[in-house]
Formats: structure tokens, C-alpha cells, sequence
């Protein structure tokens, strides 16, 4: 997979998460204890923005804001009920201050 300059590092501090658009995808990228993690930014149950979701930074998952189900950050699985599916994980990194993105062309 190609791989996408999305923006640079600072544009996601730690302990926060950014949405961004890739090919008309929306992305969340995360910062959390110093690893960057990517989910496509939609709730594979409730069509709502992750991104605009609570953070568990100890349980390294990211909560729906419509219905509560927490997403995985690592895998894109949910935990709970009501979602059942997984949403896309995709490869992210910095090199240098850039930051990047695995994403299909």
C-alpha cells in the first residue's frame, strides 16, 4: 500500500486524536503514550465519528459517542455490544516531524 503525507506530528499531541480525509475516507488518527494509531473514523454500528469519541488510554480503546461501544485501537475491534464488526486499522507513522499513512490507493 502507498503510503500518505497526512500532516506532521504536532497536528495530533499526545493524548489526543485528529480526523482527517483520505480520498474522501475519513481517518482518526491517535496519539497515545507516545504510539500513533489509525481507524477509519466511522462506528461500524451507529455511522458516528470516532474521533468525536472518549479515549481510554489504559485500555488503548476509543468509545463510540452514540452508543458506548468501545473500538480497539490496535485491531479496530469492538469490545461490547451493540457494534459487532471491526472497523479499518491502517499503518501510521512519523518520520521526523512528517506524519504518515498506509492507505490503498
Amino acid at each position: 500500500m502507498p503510503a500518505i503525507q497526512i500532516g506532521s506530528l504536532a497536528d495530533v499531541p499526545e493524548g489526543s486524536v485528529r480526523r482527517f480525509a483520505l480520498g474522501g475516507t475519513p481517518v482518526a488518527v491517535f496519539h497515545i503514550g507516545g504510539v500513533l494509531y489509525a481507524l477509519a473514523d466511522t462506528c461500524s454500528h451507529a455511522n458516528a465519528s470516532l474521533s468525536a469519541g472518549e479515549i481510554d488510554p489504559d485500555e488503548l480503546c476509543v468509545a463510540c459517542p452514540l452508543h458506548g461501544s468501545p473500538f480497539d485501537l490496535r485491531s479496530g475491534r469492538p469490545r461490547t455490544l451493540p457494534a459487532f464488526k471491526p472497523v479499518t486499522t491502517y499503518k501510521v507513522w512519523a518520520e521526523g516531524n512528517a506524519l504518515f499513512v498506509e492507505y490503498p490507493a
